[in-house]
């Protein structure tokens, strides 16, 4: 996936799922850093945008 643009509200899948079991996630803040919203638990986390690059598998939705 080159040139990834995301808007808020996309949901995507992260190659590692968070510990509660789910591995989809939802972009509630973009900027250098990028908050991602699980969206089983609810719990954000902030990541550097080129370490989601490399962590992300795939989008699933764009803004629900």
């Amino acid at each position: 996936m080159e040139n990834k643009e995301y808007t808020l509200g996309t949901h995507v899948v992260m190659k590692k799922g968070h510990p509660c079991g789910s591995n989809e996630w939802e972009i509630t803040r973009l900027g250098a850093d990028i908050k991602i919203r699980c969206v089983n638990c609810n719990r954000s986390i902030f990541m550097p945008r080129i370490e989601f690059n490399k962590k992300i598998k795939k989008v699933i939705t764009e803004e629900r």
